[in-house]
């Protein structure tokens, strides 16, 4: 039986991967509760411990404008951590799995970013987040990398969960709307990477190290955050939701008229040709992932968030 480690299994990511990759293997979770993240040594004599055959690390510093002036606790968690669990990886002859940003590009142009690409990080997040990408290729050879962008779910603080506690109190909203990605539920994330370890688990140990990389993960498919919003409202009035914002009052800006600590990367698009050929993968459209994720809401409204 194979000891699956997974870091942070109450996370938006981690929540959704636990419940993935159960049928894989014995399941350890390893939370904030157990063990201070920021205590490297401590999470790597307990992951140790358990003899890991795969690392799955959904812990990160995630409050991007907040690392401007934290950048040693963003770099501890983005970087030392990974770092460390790389070396422990490799010590064990492991997999390491480590969900990394769209924020390690540096925003420019139109194109889909591709994995080969210069980086370029316009904050200290994606700045942490490219120099735990760099730790673990020079660490540990079998390695999953799997670059994301705009991840949310039915559960957590997320894009999609604030849009509709703004849009039931208030008449009017501003969202951004020359910033393009592809909203990334966590929900697929975890049913890839559940799926590319099945592929690796399923494939002899001599051919499966051919399948360490970096990968793009996220859905087919381009939006602003203003249209991801735009969509998000719509569902939420074919479901029926009473929502203060009028029609007439949703408006389009720039990133200049909504300043943040972290400047944002304009173009977040993130070619996944790699991931879907080399996992014999067919991604979903960020609309059929987001009404998804929204009857997934719907069902739970566990918080009330619905009315």
């Amino acid at each position: 039986m194979r000891n699956i480690i997974l870091l942070a299994p109450t996370g938006q990511v981690g929540f959704e991967v636990a419940r993935a990759v159960a049928p894989l293997g014995r399941l350890h979770t390893l939370s904030r509760n157990e063990v201070d993240f920021a205590d490297t040594q401590a999470v790597v004599a307990k992951v140790s411990k358990r003899q890991p055959d795969i690392i799955i690390n959904a812990a990160a510093w995630t409050a991007v404008d907040k690392a401007q002036t934290e950048p040693a606790a963003a770099a501890l968690m983005n970087a030392t951590l990974p770092a460390a669990l790389a070396t422990v990886a490799q010590q064990h002859d492991a997999w390491l799995v480590h969900y990394s940003s769209d924020y390690v590009y540096p925003g420019t142009g139109d194109a889909p970013w591709q994995e080969t690409d210069s980086t370029g990080p316009l904050s200290v997040y994606g700045e942490t987040k490219l120099a735990g990408d760099a730790a673990i290729m020079q660490h540990c050879a079998r390695h999953l990398i799997f670059r994301t962008s705009w991840v949310y779910a039915a559960r957590g603080n997320n894009f999609m969960r604030t849009m509709l506690k703004l849009a039931q109190s208030r008449e009017a909203l501003s969202v951004v709307a020359d910033q393009v990605g592809a909203p990334t539920p966590a929900r697929l994330i975890a049913q890839v990477t559940a799926l590319a370890l099945q592929q690796l688990l399923l494939t002899p140990a001599d051919q499966a190290a051919a399948y360490a990389g970096v990968y793009h993960l996220a859905p087919q498919g381009y939006c602003s955050w203003y249209d991801f919003a735009a969509e998000i409202f719509s569902l939420a009035r074919v479901q029926g939701m009473a929502l203060a914002l009028k029609p007439g009052q949703f408006k389009a800006i720039t990133s200049a008229e909504y300043p943040t600590a972290a400047q944002r990367p304009l173009n977040s698009r993130l070619n996944v040709a790699k991931l879907e050929h080399t996992f014999k993968l067919q991604l979903p459209s960020w609309q059929q992932q987001l009404a998804l994720t929204f009857a997934e809401l719907i069902a739970d409204n566990s918080d009330g968030i619905l009315r």
